[in-house]
């Protein structure tokens, strides 16, 4: 079974390309949302700039991504000096399964500098329970590993608005890229499921991710800290934004989804 970063390596830089999504990485009944996040990224990566760091990159899960052959269409949509917008899709069948815009910017002088970041106050890990091992656990989750030291399980009827802890790839130990850190924020299942008692179907609908900085030099095995909090759910809707922290407890990224949920 191919390895989250063996599946970004495959990506060339062509604009245009054929590859074929592996199996065994299911949620629900699409692939999990987070290697395809990682896929439109490293296809984006390859016509950006090299002084230009990824500033925001959002996600529209515009359709369930399937195992399976799919084409990969990368465009710039304007290249200047200090920005750079590039637009991914992720093709099947001919119709758009993902689209994504990711914001590149150059690092420069500004008479505005304000640095302080909220700081990590997760409970250790050593106080979190791990994933269950039960047949309705998603089949993507096996690849990592979890500590919910935040709120509670999904299904658990626990009314927090605050969900979270600690994670990591299981057995990758390769050096961290924004690619398979992709994969561990969205490893998370949305906040809004510890309020439910039993599973129903749920999904992110949008996604929207932001660097301060450029990633720490870690590891994809080394421990991450997550912290989400619900902003608002009605309606089979649900609105949140998290943040991620290095081990250290140093902000790396502010992220902000909207999800769906049966139930």
């Amino acid at each position: 079974m191919m390895q989250f970063t063996d599946i970004l390596n495959s990506i060339t830089p062509a604009a245009i390309q054929k590859i074929d999504l592996p199996a065994g990485w299911g949620q629900g009944r699409a692939l999990f949302g987070g290697l395809t996040a990682g896929i439109a990224w490293q296809h984006a990566q390859h016509g950006a700039a090299a002084e230009q760091d990824l500033r925001a990159l959002t996600i529209s899960f515009v359709a369930p991504v399937q195992p399976g052959a799919a084409e990969l269409h990368r465009r710039i949509l304007r290249e200047g000096k200090n920005v750079t917008q590039i637009a991914v899709e992720i093709i099947q069948e001919d119709n758009v399964v993902l689209s994504a815009l990711a914001t590149y910017g150059r690092s420069r002088q500004s008479a505005v500098t304000i640095t302080d970041m909220p700081t990590a106050s997760i409970p250790p890990k050593e106080q979190g329970p791990a994933f269950p091992n039960h047949p309705l656990i998603p089949e993507f989750t096996h690849f990592f590993d979890y500590r919910v030291s935040v709120g509670g399980l999904p299904f658990s009827g626990i009314t927090s608005r605050s969900f979270g802890g600690w994670m990591r790839f299981r057995d990758e130990q390769q050096p961290i890229t924004i690619g398979s850190f992709l994969g561990l924020v969205d490893a998370w299942p949305p906040a809004l499921l510890q309020h439910l008692k039993e599973p129903v179907p749920a999904s992110s609908l949008t996604w929207t991710i932001e660097f301060p900085a450029p990633l720490p030099a870690c590891s994809t095995h080394d421990w991450w800290q997550y912290e989400a909090y619900i902003d608002h759910a009605a309606d089979g809707y649900g609105h949140t934004h998290a943040h991620i922290w290095d081990h250290s407890g140093q902000l790396v990224a502010i992220s902000r989804q909207t999800v769906t949920v049966f139930g």
